[in-house]
């Protein structure tokens, strides 16, 4: 089963798009932060998706930037707040909805992007 690594500080956001990604069948760990990814890392799981949150805490981050040069990302940025973002397949800018998230997590998968 394709695992996806949920990387936000938005709590809703991250519970949300994990659980909606479960019920799919795709097994999905939430993260708060850029820690977590990396001992999810170190404990051998890697990821076939991220999905992550544009704060400066986590896409400023050069484990997270290095990770998302190897999978596809995607990345919920604000219109607002401006964000340095690594180069990543999709950004998807607030209001976004968890359907569209999840939809592009799934167009993922299917393009066998899974590493």
């Amino acid at each position: 089963m394709p695992a996806v690594f949920v990387i936000a500080q938005d709590w809703t956001l991250r519970t949300s798009v994990r659980a909606e990604l479960r019920e799919r069948g795709i097994d999905a760990l939430g993260m708060e932060s850029a820690d977590d990814a990396g001992q999810s890392l170190a404990e051998g799981q890697l990821p076939a998706v991220v999905v992550m949150e544009a704060t400066p805490e986590i896409a400023g981050n050069s484990a997270i930037r290095e990770l998302v040069g190897r999978v596809p990302a995607i990345v919920i940025a604000s219109r607002t707040e401006h964000v340095a973002l690594p180069p990543v397949d999709t950004v998807l800018y607030r209001p976004v909805r968890i359907g569209e998230i999840v939809a592009r997590v799934e167009e993922l998968l299917l393009r066998g992007h899974i590493t």
